[in-house]
């Protein structure tokens, strides 16, 4: 008779398989069902919704973090493209934005949407396309000076058809390191999402000339049969 890992029988009546499936309804596709079935047993799902995060995203952020450290006491964040803001959620306990840790620095945080973004207390939420004119000093403005750390989790629609997404998420990404090349504090750090491939590789370059120390991770949270992964650029030359 087949056990599980933890020694309890697999087999036999009163048994249930614990993986949620999705019936196909009327009007939703093949791959929307597969989605949605996909993100009823993701376990990042449902550990967002246990921890009261708006969506899995905020695991890769804090992935990033643990590992590189960029979200401390008392930084000024700048969140591009933040909607649903679950980024933001977690740059709020990091960089002690409610001024909850006694004695340590108050960290900022500004995230900017082409969207309306539903309040998270520390955060300061403007609807602004980041790529307007002016758009960087209307983000110092706000922000009452430069900043330590411009974060994007921004992808560009999907038409479907790869190679043209992984240009479209290289070119997002490409608007988004100039935009944090005008806001950025010496020093500072520019996290973004890209999409594995060869055409980042001029993005590389870029980043390598601009920043001391460039790294490229794929976190834990970020699904096996995805080709994203995370450009963490330290060190603004300025």
């Amino acid at each position: 008779m087949a056990k599980t890992p933890t020694g309890k029988n697999t087999s036999g009546r009163g048994q249930r398989d614990l993986t949620v499936k999705v019936k196909t309804a009327r009007g939703r596709t093949l791959s929307s069902t597969r989605w949605l079935q996909r993100q009823l047993n993701d376990p990042y799902v449902k550990r967002a919704q246990a921890e009261g995060y708006r969506g899995r995203a905020a695991f890769k952020i804090m992935e990033l973090d643990d590992k590189y450290r960029f979200l401390v006491n008392g930084a000024r964040i700048v969140d591009l493209g933040c909607a649903p803001g679950g980024w933001c959620q977690v740059a709020v306990k990091r960089v002690n934005a409610l001024g909850e840790k006694p004695g340590k620095k108050v960290g900022t945080i500004l995230g900017i949407d082409l969207q309306e973004v539903d309040p998270i207390p520390g955060c300061v939420f403007h609807q602004l396309d980041f790529m307007d004119e002016g758009a960087d000093d209307k983000v110092k403005e706000w922000l009452g000076g430069k900043a330590d750390v411009v974060m994007s989790d921004m992808a560009a629609s999907s038409s479907g058809h790869k190679q043209t997404d992984h240009l479209r998420i290289i070119s997002l990404c490409e608007a988004a390191a100039y935009f944090a090349f005008d806001v950025l504090e010496e020093g500072g750090t520019f996290v973004a999402k890209v999409l594995a491939g060869g055409a980042e590789g001029d993005l590389q370059k870029l980043l390598k000339q601009k920043f001391t120390k460039v790294f490229n991770m794929k976190p834990p949270s970020s699904r096996s049969d995805s080709s994203e992964k995370f450009v963490v650029a330290m060190g603004f030359r300025g």
